[in-house]
């Protein structure tokens, strides 16, 4: 399954969850404290409290902060780009390397060129990943293919 990282419903998401835990909505209302109705239109949300994404995360085993990461990964603007002149300033927030990308981005871009669906500079333009980055991506998944095939 493809997530669509640009436009992210987590009610959706949480629900297909739940349905392939098979877990009950009396123990995730327990868990997360709150009724039968509040739970329903949890599902309907596209966004939810970060609190109530935590619980879920920790209940149904399933890090839902990771579909924003990998949006920000894709669609957020490069770290080198100086959009504002406070760059010298030091944050007491984390710092967190942009650019790494997971094995499921990996495989979103590939599945995008192989199917056709973007060319190879549609997807360095849109998200800004470098061509040798690309086709390095493109040679070690397909030897990685390759080796699957013939086990």
């Amino acid at each position: 399954m493809i997530i669509d990282l640009k436009n992210i419903h987590l009610g959706n998401l949480i629900s297909q969850r739940v349905a392939e835990k098979k877990i009950d909505s009396p123990r995730i209302c327990k868990f997360i404290k709150c009724t039968e109705s509040e739970w329903k239109s949890m599902q309907t949300q596209k966004s939810l409290d970060t609190e109530i994404v935590l619980r879920l995360s920790i209940l149904l085993e399933y890090d839902f902060f990771r579909i924003y990461s990998q949006h920000l990964i894709l669609y957020a603007p490069q770290a080198n780009t100086h959009y504002n002149n406070n760059s010298n300033k030091k944050s007491s927030l984390p710092n967190f390397r942009k650019n790494i990308y997971t094995k499921e981005v990996v495989d979103f871009i590939l599945e995008q060129i192989e199917s056709g669906n973007k060319t190879k500079a549609q997807i360095m333009s849109e998200y800004r990943i470098p061509k040798t980055t690309i086709y390095k991506w493109m040679n070690k998944y397909r030897q990685l293919k390759e080796n699957n095939d013939e086990k």
